[in-house]
């Protein structure tokens, strides 16, 4: 072999040994066989028909059921300003330093229009995550990847969806599925993404655009009698659909197809 060859071949052979000595984790998706509960508010107590529970990630799992960790990946929790006050350059902010608001929830939106900024970011929801898993969780839910769609312009799809996969990897990593928030009409797969949360597609009509994707590994989530009667005739037979109130209470509506 020629002398100038060598050392591209031995790097070869290292990234192969590399490559089979750190096998990728598997994940397993949510069940579709089964019914959701949605219980970001605060837990409360599962019925038997209920095979899977989302909780926010400050809540323990239940036992016996495929938990999905709720972490707000592209906004501000209201709750954790002060948190993100210490990491000022991590918001995105206006011309004028002033934070931008997601106005229906009080949430900043995090800047993600640098790679730098992106893996900062990713860095800190990798350590929630990871502690999802911990907890015991069986997957994890990253809320408003359409968050740039709020963002005055400020931020670009390509920006959210470069960060979006470096969440799944970190979710992957840690062992979890990764579940899509938001964003009807993108083939989540395609950055990491093995299933899919929707809140209000019947009202909107995207749960199809989901189940393109998606398939059967589509939560679905309405707070609207009619809309969720809608929902549950078009697709309750595929997919596990909840009533809730909005404000996701413990002791709330709660009802099932």
């Amino acid at each position: 072999m020629p002398r100038r060859l060598v050392p591209l071949a031995v790097l070869a052979a290292l990234l192969g040994l590399l490559a089979t000595a750190v096998p990728a984790v598997a994940v397993t998706p949510p069940p579709s066989a089964t019914d959701v509960d949605y219980q970001l508010g605060g837990p409360a107590t599962v019925p038997a028909n209920v095979g899977i529970v989302v909780r926010d990630r400050t809540a323990a799992p239940v036992p016996g059921r495929y938990n999905i960790c709720y972490v707000n990946g592209f906004q501000t929790q209201p709750d954790a300003k002060r948190f993100w006050r210490a990491r000022w350059g991590l918001v995105l902010q206006d011309r004028r330093g002033r934070p931008v608001v997601d106005e229906a929830w009080g949430e900043w939106l995090l800047d993600l229009r640098t790679g730098e900024k992106r893996r900062r970011i990713a860095a800190i929801v990798g350590r929630w995550t990871a502690g999802c898993a911990r907890a015991g969780y069986d997957a994890v839910e990253f809320d408003n990847l359409d968050s740039f769609t709020r963002s005055r312009g400020l931020l670009k799809r390509h920006q959210a969806l470069r960060f979006a996969r470096l969440l799944t990897r970190a979710a992957h990593r840690a062992g979890l599925a990764a579940g899509q928030k938001n964003l009807a009409g993108l083939d989540g797969t395609r950055v990491g993404y093995d299933f899919a949360v929707s809140e209000q597609c019947g009202r909107y009509d995207e749960c199809g655009a989901y189940v393109d994707a998606f398939g059967d590994r589509v939560i679905v989530v309405e707070y609207r009698a009619r809309d969720f009667r809608r929902t549950c005739a078009a697709w309750g037979d595929r997919l596990p659909v909840v009533l809730r109130d909005l404000d996701l209470r413990p002791g709330g509506l709660r009802r099932w197809c």
